[in-house]
């Protein structure tokens, strides 16, 4: 039997595969209702030994099946104009794949300063502007418009590199086609779950992907995300902005926790200075 575990999760314990269910089980629900479900997948995957490129690999299999999971919720609850959203869904997901293609020839460096400042800027928005997102607002672009552009950059960005892909398409939806917040949570699960499929395509034809891991911790992701979104359509834009403005922030201090991001080295010349 030992050995039966052994040649079917390799290197990784059952145990540890176990754990990194219970992870995507969080991960699908914070995900599903404000994201930054990366926020815990992606350091869990490293923590079990998986190197960084097959870390986001496998996080790519496993988020696939919450942001999915999230998007059948939504959409039972007749809160997706599938109309319009499959053709943003779609650009969503090219753009995906054309990130994930183009990832060793794009500034990493640059992306990794800006991040954390506009993930700052969204939490600081949805905090300040109480009001916004409870209502249906007048759109300030075409919906043709956004889909060539925000949802074909956001997708290309969430390919390439991922962090706040989620808020990003959540205050693109507000502010720019005046959605009110359940209904741009739902879209931005439907077009989060087309980037993910994207950048999984790619990956999977590239190499890295632990399927083993990547499965469980999708079951999990399933669950979870089912659960997060019942809450959220039970609580609608009171759930949803506290908790937007805290995973964005939890995003931003991750991302300039990290030794190497720039931003931080900055700051810390700098003070040093």
């Amino acid at each position: 039997m030992d050995a039966f575990f052994a040649d079917l999760f390799g290197s990784t314990p059952l145990s540890t595969v176990l754990i990194l269910g219970l992870v995507g089980l969080a991960a699908g629900f914070i995900d599903s209702i404000a994201g930054g479900g990366g926020l815990i997948s992606v350091p869990a995957l490293l923590s079990a030994g998986l190197d960084p490129l097959s870390a986001l690999a496998t996080n790519k299999l496993q988020s696939t099946f919450g942001s999915f999971s999230a998007a059948v919720a939504y959409g039972r609850a007749r809160l997706i104009d599938w109309r319009t959203a499959w053709p943003m869904a779609v650009v969503a997901f090219v753009g995906s794949i054309l990130g994930a293609a183009l990832i060793t020839v794009l500034p990493a460096d640059v992306l990794s300063a800006v991040m954390p400042v506009m993930l700052i800027l969204v939490a600081i928005y949805f905090a300040a502007a109480p009001r916004i997102g409870t209502e249906t607002r007048p759109a300030r672009i075409s919906t043709r418009a956004f889909t060539a552009t925000l949802a074909l950059g956001v997708g290309f960005y969430d390919g390439c590199f991922g962090p706040g892909t989620g808020s990003f398409f959540m205050i693109g939806f507000v502010v720019l086609l005046g959605f009110p917040i359940m209904r741009a949570t739902a879209h931005t699960k439907l077009l989060n779950f087309a980037s993910n499929l994207g950048g999984l395509l790619f990956f999977t034809l590239t190499g890295g992907v632990n399927v083993i891991i990547g499965v469980t911790m999708g079951i999990g992701q399933y669950m979870g995300a089912q659960v997060g979104a019942r809450l959220a359509l039970r609580s609608g834009a009171r759930l949803i902005r506290p908790l937007l403005v805290v995973v964005c922030c939890a995003m931003a201090v991750r991302l300039l926790l990290d030794p190497a991001n720039p931003l931080r080295v900055i700051v810390t010349r700098l003070i040093a200075h």
